[in-house]
C-alpha cells in the first residue's frame, strides 16, 4: 500500500507554538520541502500517546529528538549549533550516518575550511577563542547521572575525573558542572570529596568559553562543548560514543591510557573537521538548499517523497 501523502511532525508545547506562529525556522523549512512535493504537513502535540498511534497512521512521522520506532518516522534533532540539523533514523547520536562516516581531511578545502571557521567562531564565542592559550589545565565539562556508568559509556563520570588524576599527573584539572542538570547530594559531595584529596582538583563556576581559551585539552564523555572546543583548537578525550568522536582520543575505543598519550601528542585538522561535520554534512536551516537538503536526507532514510 503506498504512503499516503501526509508529514506529521511532533513538537512539544513551547516547540509546537513556535511552529503554528511561523516562527520555527527548521519547521517551516520542513513543511515547504515536503509541501513541494505534494505532501501535506500537520502538526501534532507531541506525546508518549501520540507517537504509539503514528505507528498506526499512514503517511510519515517526524519526532523531536524521541525514538522514531517504526519504519515511516525519522526523528529531527539540532546538531549542536542553530541553524544545523540532523534527520536521523535513530535517537543515538552515536547510530547516525555521520558517527558512521570517515573523515578525510584530505578531501577539504583548508582555506574555505578556515575562512568558515573563522566567521563561526566570532558568530558563536565573539572574541573568546581570538587568542586560545594552554595555561596547563584540563577541562571537564560534566553531564548527568555521576556515579554510574551507562551503556554508551566505557567508564563512570566519576571514574572518568579520576582516570584524568591518574594519566596527566601534572595538570591542573577543572570541573564544570552542567547548569541545566540537577544533581543528586551524593553526586556533588563525591566531587567535592574527590577534590578534598587532590589538590590540583577544582570546581569551577566559570564560563564554557573562557575555560575553553585557557585549558590545554578537553575530557568528557560526550559533551557537546569538546566539540566547541574544537572551535578554540582544542583536542578532546571522550569516554562515550557520540557522533562527532572521529578527531578525539576515544578512550573507548583506544583504551584510556593510549588516549591520554594521544591527546597532547596528535594535532587535528579542527577548521576542516568542523567544516565537514556541521557545512558539508548537516543540514542547514538557514541556507538556500535547507529544502533539497531535507529532501535528500529523507530520501536516503528510506522515504518515497
Amino acid at each position: 500500500m503506498a504512503d499516503a501523502k501526509i508529514l506529521r511532525i511532533y513538537l512539544d508545547a513551547a516547540e509546537l507554538a513556535r511552529a503554528e506562529a511561523g516562527e520555527f525556522n527548521i519547521v517551516n523549512r520542513i513543511a515547504t520541502a515536503f509541501r513541494s512535493q505534494g505532501i501535506r504537513v500537520e502538526l501534532r502535540r507531541n506525546s508518549a500517546a501520540e507517537r504509539m498511534k503514528s505507528a498506526a497512521r499512514r503517511g510519515f512521522s517526524l519526532f523531536m529528538m524521541d525514538d522514531p520506532f517504526h519504519p515511516r518516522a525519522l526523528t529531527l534533532r539540532r546538531a549542536y549549533f542553530y541553524p544545523f540539523w540532523r534527520i536521523e533514523a535513530s535517537a543515538k547520536r552515536w547510530e547516525w550516518e555521520i558517527a558512521k562516516a570517515c573523515f578525510d581531511p584530505g578531501a577539504i578545502d583548508r582555506q574555505a575550511a578556515k575562512t568558515w571557521c573563522d566567521a563561526w567562531r566570532k558568530r558563536l564565542f565573539e572574541t573568546a577563542a581570538d587568542r586560545p592559550d594552554r595555561r596547563g589545565l584540563v577541562y571537564v565539562p560534566l553531564q548527568g547521572v555521576l556515579l554510574e556508568r551507562r551503556s554508551f559509556q566505557s567508564i563512570s563520570p566519576m571514574g572518568m575525573i579520576e582516570a584524568v588524576l591518574t594519566h596527566d599527573p601534572d595538570r591542573k584539572v577543572v570541573v564544570g558542572f552542567h547548569p541545566n542538570e540537577i544533581y543528586a547530594p551524593e553526586e556533588t559531595e563525591a566531587v567535592a570529596a574527590l577534590a578534598a584529596r587532590h589538590p590540583r582538583l577544582r570546581i569551577s563556576t566559570e564560563p564554557m568559553p573562557q575555560l575553553l581559551a585557557n585549558c590545554d585539552y578537553v575530557v568528557t564523555q560526550n559533551s557537546s562543548v569538546a566539540l566547541s572546543g574544537y572551535f578554540f583548537h582544542k583536542p578532546a578525550v571522550l569516554f562515550a560514543r557520540i557522533d562527532f568522536h572521529h578527531i578525539a582520543a576515544d578512550a573507548g575505543r583506544m583504551g584510556t591510557e593510549a588516549a591520554f598519550w594521544a591527546v597532547t601528542r596528535n594535532s587535528p585538522d579542527f577548521d576542516s573537521y568542523l567544516y565537514w561535520f556541521l557545512k558539508l554534512t548537516a543540514i542547514n536551516g538557514g541556507s538556500d538548499l535547507a529544502e533539497r537538503q531535507i529532501l535528500d536526507t529523507v530520501r536516503r532514510r528510506g522515504w518515497q517523497v
